[in-house]
């Protein structure tokens, strides 16, 4: 492979070439991972060699176990990406169902949730679209939907599996009799599609219109048209985007996340050709709950999927979700 990547003619070939580039980075990335793996091992031994010498060199042994453990624990958790988007960035839509301003003030949970856990992974988070519902009798503006992008090594592989309905059910702080209240919203990861990717997006097949965007409450980020929605005229998707305060900008992102839709749709369009032949049925897929976080009349995050539970939902809520997708990965 090396060889090949060093020939002439390879940049013939655009496409090849990044994918051969890719690939070499990646096999250096992982020869070099476990070279500095070993002498970390080696080092070890050695404060192992000093541990009963005093009882600093006795904890800094148990701390750099705890940090070798984590890092090939990562390393496994990586071993399971084989999708051809997986080692790329995502794109995270979250929208409002069923619940009125609980379902819009979940989504503002869950946004906050997946941002806190970005967070934690090192993962650059941007948002591209917000859509906000009107004020409620609290003075919180609820958030209708919100798309962002995930920039990170990995990202749509860790996150890919949370696509589905996530469940809350709480005493709602919008029901003056603090009724227990059940509030759905609809979780979408979509890869981030390369601009050198063709999937058949057509500019006849496109229209494009400009509006002004505007933040909670109605009120104008930017008097000019800024704002971009896409329509793609065959399938009848929309992408709005109004995070940039240049219409050009928001135009490029909209048409990133138009790209990443388009591939999703293409997806689930064969799924569903191959189960009318085999003549499964197949349940819209905003019937399908993956997770519950229930915070009344008991504590628990459970994921349908995998079984895995929390008794500490505001723990999970804080971000602390690796539990659940790191066995969401291993499911097969």
């Amino acid at each position: 492979m090396k060889q090949e990547t060093q020939s002439n003619d390879l940049w013939q070939d655009k496409n090849r070439a990044i994918e051969l580039s890719k690939e070499l980075y990646d096999g250096e990335e992982k020869i070099l991972f476990f070279e500095e793996l070993k002498k970390e091992i080696l080092e070890l031994e050695e404060l192992l060699e000093l541990s009963n010498e005093s009882d600093e060199i006795g904890f800094e042994l148990e701390k750099r176990i705890l940090i070798i453990n984590k890092k090939i624990k990562n390393k496994e958790i990586e071993s399971y990406f084989e999708g051809k988007y997986d080692k790329g960035n995502a794109i995270l839509s979250i929208y409002s169902g069923a619940g009125g301003q609980d379902a819009q003030d979940w989504v503002q949970m869950l946004f906050r949730m997946y941002g806190r856990y970005c967070e934690r992974k090192d993962f650059k988070v941007l948002i591209i679209d917000e859509a906000f519902g009107e004020c409620g009798d609290n003075g919180r503006d609820g958030l209708k939907s919100v798309t962002i992008e995930v920039s990170g090594k990995f990202a749509y592989g860790l996150l890919k599996k949370e696509t589905g309905v996530h469940r809350l059910v709480r005493l709602s702080p919008f029901s003056a009799q603090k009724l227990r209240h059940t509030s759905f919203a609809l979780v979408e990861i979509l890869p981030e599609i390369s601009d050198n990717e063709d999937i058949g997006l057509r500019s006849e097949d496109i229209k494009f219109d400009f509006y002004k965007a505007s933040g909670p409450g109605g009120q104008y980020v930017n008097k000019r048209e800024s704002a971009v929605r896409i329509t793609h005229i065959p399938t009848g998707i929309t992408v709005t985007c109004q995070s940039e305060r240049l219409q050009g900008s928001n135009k490029d992102k909209a048409l990133k996340v138009l790209s990443s839709r388009l591939y999703q749709y293409s997806l689930e369009s064969k799924v569903k050709e191959l189960s009318r032949i085999k003549g499964d049925k197949i349940s819209a897929s905003w019937g399908n709950q993956i997770r519950s976080y229930v915070l009344h009349p008991y504590k628990l995050v459970k994921d349908l999927r995998t079984g895995v539970e929390s008794t500490n939902p505001d723990d999970v809520l804080d971000g602390n979700i690796d539990q659940f997708i790191e066995e969401e990965i291993k499911q097969k």
